[in-house]
Protein backbone atom coordinates (compact mmCIF):
# COMPACT_ATOMS: atom_id res chain seq x y z
CA UNK A 1 0.00 0.00 0.00
CA UNK A 2 1.23 3.35 -0.24
CA UNK A 3 0.34 6.35 1.97
CA UNK A 4 -1.93 8.94 0.48
CA UNK A 5 -1.61 12.40 1.84
CA UNK A 6 -5.08 15.07 1.38
CA UNK A 7 -3.40 18.45 0.87
CA UNK A 8 -4.45 21.85 -0.47
CA UNK A 9 -2.87 23.42 -3.57
CA UNK A 10 -4.07 26.33 -5.38
CA UNK A 11 -8.00 26.57 -3.25
CA UNK A 12 -8.05 22.75 -4.31
CA UNK A 13 -7.89 19.42 -2.45
CA UNK A 14 -5.10 17.07 -4.03
CA UNK A 15 -4.17 13.62 -3.29
CA UNK A 16 -0.76 13.16 -3.46
CA UNK A 17 1.43 9.73 -3.46
CA UNK A 18 3.65 10.08 -0.55
CA UNK A 19 5.42 6.93 1.64
CA UNK A 20 4.05 3.29 2.66
CA UNK A 21 0.91 2.61 4.68
CA UNK A 22 -2.37 4.75 5.01
CA UNK A 23 -4.15 7.69 4.20
CA UNK A 24 -3.97 10.86 6.79
CA UNK A 25 -5.85 13.99 6.65
CA UNK A 26 -3.34 16.67 6.96
CA UNK A 27 -4.55 20.36 8.39
CA UNK A 28 -2.95 22.82 5.84
CA UNK A 29 -2.53 25.82 7.98
CA UNK A 30 -2.41 28.55 5.48
CA UNK A 31 -5.12 31.16 5.74
CA UNK A 32 -7.53 30.24 2.92
CA UNK A 33 -7.84 26.46 4.57
CA UNK A 34 -10.70 27.91 5.00
CA UNK A 35 -11.65 27.84 1.44
CA UNK A 36 -11.80 24.15 0.78
CA UNK A 37 -15.26 22.54 1.14
CA UNK A 38 -16.09 18.72 2.43
CA UNK A 39 -17.78 17.70 -1.13
CA UNK A 40 -14.53 18.18 -2.31
CA UNK A 41 -12.35 16.47 0.40
CA UNK A 42 -15.17 13.33 -0.07
CA UNK A 43 -15.34 13.15 -3.31
CA UNK A 44 -11.41 12.46 -3.75
CA UNK A 45 -11.85 9.90 -0.59
CA UNK A 46 -14.58 8.02 -2.39
CA UNK A 47 -12.31 7.95 -5.81
CA UNK A 48 -9.23 7.27 -4.39
CA UNK A 49 -8.49 3.58 -5.39
CA UNK A 50 -7.00 2.31 -1.87
CA UNK A 51 -9.94 3.01 0.07
CA UNK A 52 -11.82 1.90 -3.11
CA UNK A 53 -9.81 -1.67 -2.61
CA UNK A 54 -10.75 -1.36 1.21
CA UNK A 55 -14.85 -1.02 0.54
CA UNK A 56 -14.51 -3.83 -1.70
CA UNK A 57 -12.70 -5.88 1.11
CA UNK A 58 -14.96 -4.75 3.63
CA UNK A 59 -18.27 -5.90 1.79
CA UNK A 60 -16.29 -8.94 0.64
CA UNK A 61 -16.41 -9.93 4.87
CA UNK A 62 -19.60 -12.55 5.89
CA UNK A 63 -22.07 -10.14 8.09
CA UNK A 64 -21.45 -11.06 12.11
CA UNK A 65 -24.65 -12.04 13.45
CA UNK A 66 -25.20 -10.97 17.63
CA UNK A 67 -27.90 -12.42 19.76
CA UNK A 68 -27.81 -12.56 23.53
CA UNK A 69 -29.47 -15.59 23.21
CA UNK A 70 -26.69 -17.72 21.65
CA UNK A 71 -24.25 -17.08 24.51
CA UNK A 72 -24.58 -17.79 28.27
CA UNK A 73 -21.07 -18.85 29.22
CA UNK A 74 -18.98 -16.85 31.35
CA UNK A 75 -16.50 -16.98 27.88
CA UNK A 76 -19.41 -15.56 25.72
CA UNK A 77 -18.16 -12.28 23.92
CA UNK A 78 -18.93 -9.02 25.73
CA UNK A 79 -19.94 -6.45 23.09
CA UNK A 80 -21.12 -2.88 23.37
CA UNK A 81 -23.61 -1.84 21.19
CA UNK A 82 -24.87 1.67 20.11
CA UNK A 83 -28.25 3.09 19.08
CA UNK A 84 -28.89 6.45 16.40
CA UNK A 85 -27.17 9.33 17.57
CA UNK A 86 -25.32 7.63 20.70
CA UNK A 87 -21.73 6.97 21.13
CA UNK A 88 -19.21 4.93 23.35
CA UNK A 89 -15.83 4.91 23.68
CA UNK A 90 -14.62 1.29 25.55
CA UNK A 91 -11.56 -0.25 26.27
CA UNK A 92 -10.22 -3.55 24.49
CA UNK A 93 -9.44 -4.92 28.24
CA UNK A 94 -13.09 -4.92 28.70
CA UNK A 95 -14.89 -5.21 25.51
CA UNK A 96 -14.52 -7.57 22.42
CA UNK A 97 -16.90 -5.57 20.32
CA UNK A 98 -18.63 -2.02 19.94
CA UNK A 99 -20.96 -1.46 16.84
CA UNK A 100 -24.10 -0.32 15.57
CA UNK A 101 -26.53 -1.52 13.62
CA UNK A 102 -29.91 -0.05 11.61
CA UNK A 103 -28.28 2.77 9.83
CA UNK A 104 -29.52 3.67 6.36
CA UNK A 105 -29.26 7.34 5.53
CA UNK A 106 -27.22 7.46 8.90
CA UNK A 107 -23.02 6.78 9.26
CA UNK A 108 -21.26 4.63 11.76
CA UNK A 109 -17.90 6.59 12.31
CA UNK A 110 -15.34 4.88 14.15
CA UNK A 111 -12.13 6.78 15.63
CA UNK A 112 -8.95 4.49 17.19
CA UNK A 113 -6.25 4.99 19.03
CA UNK A 114 -3.09 3.54 17.44
CA UNK A 115 -1.52 3.39 20.39
CA UNK A 116 -3.48 1.97 22.83
CA UNK A 117 -5.94 0.40 21.20
CA UNK A 118 -9.28 2.79 22.77
CA UNK A 119 -11.94 2.85 20.33
CA UNK A 120 -15.12 5.26 19.95
CA UNK A 121 -17.80 4.61 18.03
CA UNK A 122 -20.77 7.11 17.05
CA UNK A 123 -24.02 6.84 15.18
CA UNK A 124 -24.55 9.97 13.30
CA UNK A 125 -27.81 10.67 12.29
CA UNK A 126 -27.43 14.63 11.09
CA UNK A 127 -24.59 17.43 9.74
CA UNK A 128 -25.63 19.66 12.93
CA UNK A 129 -23.93 17.04 15.64
CA UNK A 130 -20.63 16.14 14.20
CA UNK A 131 -18.27 18.75 15.44
CA UNK A 132 -18.93 18.84 18.82
CA UNK A 133 -19.85 15.15 18.47
CA UNK A 134 -16.30 14.33 17.12
CA UNK A 135 -15.04 16.75 20.00
CA UNK A 136 -17.25 14.60 22.58
CA UNK A 137 -15.39 10.99 21.09
CA UNK A 138 -12.22 12.72 20.96
CA UNK A 139 -12.55 14.11 24.54
CA UNK A 140 -12.15 10.49 25.49
CA UNK A 141 -9.31 8.74 23.37
CA UNK A 142 -6.78 11.69 23.40
CA UNK A 143 -3.79 10.58 25.99
CA UNK A 144 -1.22 12.97 27.38
CA UNK A 145 1.02 12.72 23.85
CA UNK A 146 0.90 15.05 21.63
CA UNK A 147 2.26 12.57 18.84
CA UNK A 148 -1.30 10.18 18.89
CA UNK A 149 -3.07 9.54 15.48
CA UNK A 150 -5.68 7.56 15.47
CA UNK A 151 -7.46 5.18 12.66
CA UNK A 152 -10.40 6.42 11.33
CA UNK A 153 -13.40 4.23 9.18
CA UNK A 154 -16.98 5.47 7.85
CA UNK A 155 -19.36 2.78 7.29
CA UNK A 156 -22.94 3.53 6.36
CA UNK A 157 -24.94 6.06 3.86
CA UNK A 158 -25.94 5.28 0.63
CA UNK A 159 -27.15 6.55 -2.27
CA UNK A 160 -30.95 6.68 -1.67
CA UNK A 161 -31.80 8.91 -4.62
CA UNK A 162 -33.08 6.57 -7.14
CA UNK A 163 -31.48 7.41 -10.45
CA UNK A 164 -35.10 6.93 -12.34
CA UNK A 165 -37.45 9.60 -10.96
CA UNK A 166 -40.90 8.38 -10.56
CA UNK A 167 -41.26 11.45 -13.51
CA UNK A 168 -39.61 8.90 -15.59
CA UNK A 169 -36.51 11.04 -15.63
CA UNK A 170 -32.79 9.97 -14.86
CA UNK A 171 -30.51 11.53 -12.98
CA UNK A 172 -26.36 11.24 -12.83
CA UNK A 173 -24.25 9.22 -10.33
CA UNK A 174 -22.93 12.53 -9.75
CA UNK A 175 -26.48 14.23 -9.02
CA UNK A 176 -27.67 11.61 -6.82
CA UNK A 177 -24.77 11.90 -4.77
CA UNK A 178 -25.04 15.34 -3.73
CA UNK A 179 -28.85 15.00 -3.64
CA UNK A 180 -30.48 13.45 0.02
CA UNK A 181 -29.50 12.81 3.72
CA UNK A 182 -26.14 10.88 3.28
CA UNK A 183 -23.78 12.90 1.72
CA UNK A 184 -24.28 15.77 3.28
CA UNK A 185 -23.59 14.34 6.51
CA UNK A 186 -20.34 12.37 4.94
CA UNK A 187 -19.28 15.91 4.16
CA UNK A 188 -19.26 17.18 7.11
CA UNK A 189 -17.21 14.45 8.75
CA UNK A 190 -14.52 14.66 6.28
CA UNK A 191 -14.14 18.55 6.88
CA UNK A 192 -14.36 18.52 10.28
CA UNK A 193 -11.68 15.57 10.55
CA UNK A 194 -9.50 17.52 8.03
CA UNK A 195 -9.79 21.05 10.01
CA UNK A 196 -8.96 19.53 13.67
CA UNK A 197 -5.33 19.62 14.53
CA UNK A 198 -5.21 15.64 15.47
CA UNK A 199 -3.88 13.55 12.91
CA UNK A 200 -6.28 10.46 11.22
CA UNK A 201 -5.51 7.87 9.11
CA UNK A 202 -8.64 7.42 7.39
CA UNK A 203 -8.58 3.45 6.75
CA UNK A 204 -12.15 2.53 5.29
CA UNK A 205 -15.01 4.79 3.85
CA UNK A 206 -17.62 2.40 2.79
CA UNK A 207 -20.13 5.04 2.08
CA UNK A 208 -22.48 6.23 -0.45
CA UNK A 209 -22.17 4.84 -3.09
CA UNK A 210 -19.76 2.23 -2.00
CA UNK A 211 -22.38 1.00 0.43
CA UNK A 212 -25.02 1.34 -2.47
CA UNK A 213 -27.23 -1.44 -4.18
CA UNK A 214 -29.82 -1.12 -6.76
CA UNK A 215 -32.76 -3.77 -7.70
CA UNK A 216 -33.82 -3.90 -11.56
CA UNK A 217 -36.27 -0.53 -10.81
CA UNK A 218 -33.44 1.24 -9.69
CA UNK A 219 -34.17 0.96 -6.30
CA UNK A 220 -31.11 2.08 -4.03
CA UNK A 221 -30.64 0.28 -0.92
CA UNK A 222 -27.44 -0.09 1.59
CA UNK A 223 -25.52 -3.19 1.15
CA UNK A 224 -24.87 -3.43 4.83
CA UNK A 225 -26.84 -1.24 7.66
CA UNK A 226 -24.28 -2.28 10.41
CA UNK A 227 -21.14 -2.93 11.44
CA UNK A 228 -18.55 -3.81 14.59
CA UNK A 229 -15.27 -3.03 15.41
CA UNK A 230 -13.17 -6.64 16.98
CA UNK A 231 -11.38 -3.97 20.12
CA UNK A 232 -8.31 -6.41 19.81
CA UNK A 233 -7.33 -5.85 16.48
CA UNK A 234 -9.20 -2.62 15.06
CA UNK A 235 -10.35 -4.64 12.41
CA UNK A 236 -14.26 -3.53 11.33
CA UNK A 237 -16.56 -5.65 9.88
CA UNK A 238 -20.43 -5.88 8.57
CA UNK A 239 -22.49 -6.93 11.67
CA UNK A 240 -25.67 -7.06 12.61
CA UNK A 241 -27.71 -7.00 16.04
CA UNK A 242 -31.16 -9.07 17.40
CA UNK A 243 -33.25 -7.17 19.42
CA UNK A 244 -32.53 -9.12 22.21
CA UNK A 245 -28.69 -8.02 21.44
CA UNK A 246 -29.73 -4.14 21.17
CA UNK A 247 -28.77 -4.07 24.91
CA UNK A 248 -29.70 -2.53 27.78
CA UNK A 249 -32.41 -0.83 28.38
CA UNK A 250 -33.59 -0.74 24.49
CA UNK A 251 -36.71 1.00 23.75
CA UNK A 252 -35.81 4.07 26.30
CA UNK A 253 -32.74 4.79 24.23
CA UNK A 254 -34.47 4.36 21.43
CA UNK A 255 -36.78 7.32 22.68
CA UNK A 256 -34.11 9.60 23.45
CA UNK A 257 -33.06 9.74 20.10
CA UNK A 258 -36.52 11.51 19.18
CA UNK A 259 -36.64 13.17 22.58
CA UNK A 260 -33.32 14.76 22.35
CA UNK A 261 -34.01 17.34 20.25
CA UNK A 262 -36.52 18.86 22.51
CA UNK A 263 -34.22 18.19 25.38
CA UNK A 264 -31.56 21.50 24.64
CA UNK A 265 -28.81 19.60 27.16
CA UNK A 266 -28.33 17.27 23.93
CA UNK A 267 -28.41 20.29 21.41
CA UNK A 268 -26.22 19.58 18.91
CA UNK A 269 -24.36 16.71 20.70
CA UNK A 270 -24.29 12.75 20.75
CA UNK A 271 -25.80 11.11 23.62
CA UNK A 272 -23.72 9.63 26.38
CA UNK A 273 -24.17 6.12 27.08
CA UNK A 274 -21.44 4.12 28.33
CA UNK A 275 -18.76 4.61 30.94
CA UNK A 276 -15.62 3.26 29.98
CA UNK A 277 -13.70 3.31 33.65
CA UNK A 278 -16.97 1.19 35.18
CA UNK A 279 -17.23 -0.74 31.98
CA UNK A 280 -21.20 0.21 33.23
CA UNK A 281 -24.03 1.85 30.82
CA UNK A 282 -24.60 5.31 32.09
CA UNK A 283 -27.89 6.05 30.36
CA UNK A 284 -27.67 10.10 30.81
CA UNK A 285 -30.83 11.24 30.84
CA UNK A 286 -33.73 13.07 28.53
CA UNK A 287 -36.72 14.72 29.03
CA UNK A 288 -39.27 14.98 26.94
CA UNK A 289 -42.81 17.08 27.21
CA UNK A 290 -46.72 15.98 26.82
CA UNK A 291 -46.13 17.23 23.50
CA UNK A 292 -43.96 13.33 22.60
CA UNK A 293 -47.42 11.81 24.51
CA UNK A 294 -49.83 13.65 22.53
CA UNK A 295 -47.55 12.71 18.85
CA UNK A 296 -47.71 9.29 20.11
CA UNK A 297 -51.14 9.14 20.16
CA UNK A 298 -51.69 10.69 17.04
CA UNK A 299 -49.34 8.78 14.99
CA UNK A 300 -50.73 4.86 16.18
CA UNK A 301 -54.00 5.52 14.58
CA UNK A 302 -51.83 5.04 11.02
CA UNK A 303 -50.79 2.54 9.02
CA UNK A 304 -47.67 0.81 8.75
CA UNK A 305 -47.50 1.79 4.91
CA UNK A 306 -48.44 5.89 6.66
CA UNK A 307 -45.82 5.21 9.65
CA UNK A 308 -42.99 4.29 7.22
CA UNK A 309 -43.70 7.26 4.67
CA UNK A 310 -43.73 9.57 7.50
CA UNK A 311 -41.16 8.61 9.90
CA UNK A 312 -38.21 7.77 7.48
CA UNK A 313 -35.77 9.29 5.69
CA UNK A 314 -35.48 6.02 3.33
CA UNK A 315 -38.91 3.97 3.47
CA UNK A 316 -37.97 1.39 1.07
CA UNK A 317 -34.64 0.57 2.99
CA UNK A 318 -35.75 0.33 6.97
CA UNK A 319 -35.83 -3.27 8.39
CA UNK A 320 -38.86 -5.20 8.53
CA UNK A 321 -39.23 -4.22 12.24
CA UNK A 322 -38.96 -0.50 11.40
CA UNK A 323 -42.85 0.19 12.43
CA UNK A 324 -42.87 -2.51 15.17
CA UNK A 325 -40.55 -0.73 16.60
CA UNK A 326 -41.90 3.04 16.80
CA UNK A 327 -45.21 1.88 18.14
CA UNK A 328 -43.63 0.03 20.83
CA UNK A 329 -41.90 3.79 21.55
CA UNK A 330 -45.26 5.14 21.21
CA UNK A 331 -47.24 3.17 23.38
CA UNK A 332 -43.86 3.43 26.39
CA UNK A 333 -44.67 7.04 26.11
CA UNK A 334 -47.70 7.01 26.47
CA UNK A 335 -47.91 4.94 29.36
CA UNK A 336 -45.13 7.23 30.63
CA UNK A 337 -45.80 11.01 29.69
CA UNK A 338 -43.60 12.04 32.37
CA UNK A 339 -39.98 11.98 31.69
CA UNK A 340 -39.36 11.60 35.75
CA UNK A 341 -40.53 7.96 35.44
CA UNK A 342 -38.19 7.03 33.60
CA UNK A 343 -35.48 8.86 34.83
CA UNK A 344 -36.08 9.69 38.86
CA UNK A 345 -33.92 12.57 40.51
CA UNK A 346 -32.53 13.18 36.59
CA UNK A 347 -30.40 10.69 37.25
CA UNK A 348 -28.77 8.35 34.25
CA UNK A 349 -30.22 4.30 34.78
CA UNK A 350 -27.51 2.24 35.11
CA UNK A 351 -26.28 -1.32 33.97
CA UNK A 352 -23.57 -2.65 35.19
CA UNK A 353 -22.01 -6.80 33.20
CA UNK A 354 -22.86 -9.68 35.47
CA UNK A 355 -20.51 -12.82 35.21
CA UNK A 356 -22.49 -14.48 32.35
CA UNK A 357 -22.33 -11.24 30.16
CA UNK A 358 -25.47 -9.98 30.70
CA UNK A 359 -26.41 -6.40 31.57
CA UNK A 360 -28.46 -6.19 35.04
CA UNK A 361 -30.20 -2.93 35.84
CA UNK A 362 -27.95 -1.22 39.62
Amino acid sequence: MVEIVLEVAAGVAIVTVVVPVVIILLVARQRWWQTIGGKDILLALLENPILVSASISFKANPEKKFSASDESSPERSKWVYIFQKEYATVDPAHVDFVGTDEATTCVGLVIRNQKNGMTSVAHMDSPKIVEMGLSQMLSSLVDSSLETEFDVHLVGGFEEVSLQHSNGSTVSESAAYLDGYSFPLCSKIVHTLWSRDEKFHIRTICVLGHNTRRDSDGNTYPFFNGFVVETASGIVIPAIFDRISRCPDELVRRIRVSASYEDANWNEKLLETYDCGSDCFKIAPCYWTLRQYHIALSLLNYSDSEILSMCSTSPTAEAPDFVDNLRRQWIYLIEHPHWTETFPTKQPRTFARSSDGRWIRC
